[in-house]
């Protein structure tokens, strides 16, 4: 079973799954976990992955295109989501 995970932190998720019951399964080659960072997906040059909020206010919210570009190299480089 392959599982992807989308995420601005990998590094955090491959210490977690590293050393559960997720770990054993991974090792054991049960389920294969692939973590994407779609900060390598941003377009600017500092790989901004957030803006601020339409019609203003507090906080920042995550930008849909470098997301939607790391789900569609996901989709592209696995067959099994082509089925």
């Amino acid at each position: 079973m392959r599982i992807d995970l989308v995420t601005l932190f990998p590094a955090m998720f491959a210490g977690v799954f590293g050393s559960s019951i997720i770990g054993r399964a991974v090792q054991r080659g049960i389920i294969d976990i692939h973590y994407t960072d779609f900060r390598d997906y941003a377009t600017d040059k500092h790989h901004h992955v957030d803006d601020t909020p339409c019609g203003g206010g507090a906080g920042m919210v995550l930008k849909p295109e470098p997301m939607y570009a790391a789900v569609r190299d996901i989709y592209g480089k696995t067959a099994a989501y082509a089925e």
